[in-house]
């Protein structure tokens, strides 16, 4: 049935192309047609897969993460836009808050208080350190000429009263330095706080993506927690599919895997399984046909290869719908039209991702010509 109805499509491809080519449409017309065409041979060609490989329709997806502001404020500068690739740590947005810099001048003015009370409070003691060295040895020598009866009592009283002063006055000033020190720490601390704020207040990007989404404009005024941009991460980039139990059941995380995009099916893609859903659901509506939907399926997620991202992340496009194909028995080979198949690798390197850690080797070119920049962008 399903080959059928494939046939009957590309059949009426076929005659819409013949009609147009009649008409004098333009070649970018026909080449768009003979593109649909080649799909759909595609698709009818992956109807006699071998036994133990298995295929669904499913959509290039990433994953999305929301830039948001941790504390509210208006919205000083957004320095990215819609499309705009960005690198983890690069400065997306920056809030401005006047209290937080009022505040942090405050605490700052408080550390230098301080400060200058534990110099007042040192030199202090200093002082009285002196005094009280003084103070002891009168003291001391008191003591030694009341025993001999050379001074009289009161003159004794008087000098220990000195000594006993000057100990309690160097405590006292010992006393304010201790709380100098810690009006100090506290302080400095208050400060590293508010510091922290106005750091958050400046958003950068958690991770190489591509901006999805700018959800505030520069003056607007945001609440905490409301996001500013979706950045789409293309270091995790992958397709969803839909298989039945008997299927699902007999695939592992890690698994191979391959993905053939509709805009160029010349090209096979390597991915790996990265989820099996534990529980069946009930298929979306972005599956194509009605008695597929109404299957209970397994939902699995086939991620693209790292490496591949590494090469092709600046012509990642997602929602680009393809096949995916897993093998359920791992002891097959893939057949010749499922062996990875890649384009050349962009040539700028201005706008190549990071280097990993270990140098890949670079998969094989096809002879055929590299598609236009548009097509280009959803080979990955």
């Amino acid at each position: 049935m399903a080959t059928s109805a494939l046939l009957l499509s590309l059949a009426a491809c076929a005659l819409s192309l013949s009609e147009d080519a009649n008409r004098g449409v333009s070649l970018a017309s026909s080449a768009h047609a003979q593109g649909v065409i080649r799909n759909l041979i595609a698709r009818l060609r992956g109807q006699t897969l071998p036994d133990g490989i298995v295929k669904s329709n499913g959509r290039i997806e990433a994953t999305q993460v929301d830039v948001s502001s941790k504390y509210a404020g208006r919205l000083a500068e957004v320095t990215v836009e819609e499309g705009s690739s960005v690198t983890k740590g690069q400065v997306i947005a920056r809030v401005s808050s006047p209290e937080y810099e009022a505040q942090l001048r405050a605490a700052k003015a408080d550390v230098q208080k301080a400060n200058d009370a534990l110099a007042a409070a040192e030199a202090e003691i200093a002082s009285r350190q002196s005094a009280l060295e003084f103070a002891k040895s009168d003291f001391e020598r008191g003591q030694e000429l009341m025993k001999t009866g050379f001074i009289t009592k009161q003159v004794f009283e008087q000098r220990k009263r000195n000594f006993d002063s000057a100990v309690a006055a160097v405590k006292s000033y010992t006393s304010q330095r201790d709380q100098a020190l810690s009006q100090i720490a506290n302080s400095e601390a208050e400060v590293d706080r508010i510091q922290s704020i106005i750091d958050d207040l400046t958003l950068v990007s958690p991770r190489l993506g591509r901006v999805q989404y700018q959800l505030a404009r520069a003056g607007e005024v945001v609440a905490a927690g409301a996001p500013i941009v979706t950045i789409l991460d293309l270091t995790d980039v992958y397709m969803t599919i839909f298989l039945p139990a008997a299927d699902a059941g007999r695939l592992a995380v890690g698994d191979e895997a391959r993905i053939i995009l509709d805009p160029v099916p010349d090209y096979v893609i390597p991915a790996s399984v990265s989820f099996v859903a534990a529980d069946a659901q009930f298929t979306p509506k972005t599956v194509e046909t009605t008695d597929e939907r109404a299957k209970l399926m397994f939902r699995v997620k086939l991620k693209i290869d790292a490496q591949v991202l590494q090469q092709f992340y600046t012509r990642v496009k997602t929602g680009i719908r393809g096949l995916g194909f897993v093998r359920t028995k791992s002891d097959i080979e893939w057949p010749a039209d499922l062996q990875v198949k890649l384009p050349k690798p962009p040539v700028d390197k201005t706008t190549a991702a990071p280097a990993a850690d270990s140098a890949a080797p670079q998969p094989a070119a096809p002879d055929a010509k590299t598609p236009d920049n548009n097509a280009a962008e959803t080979k990955t």
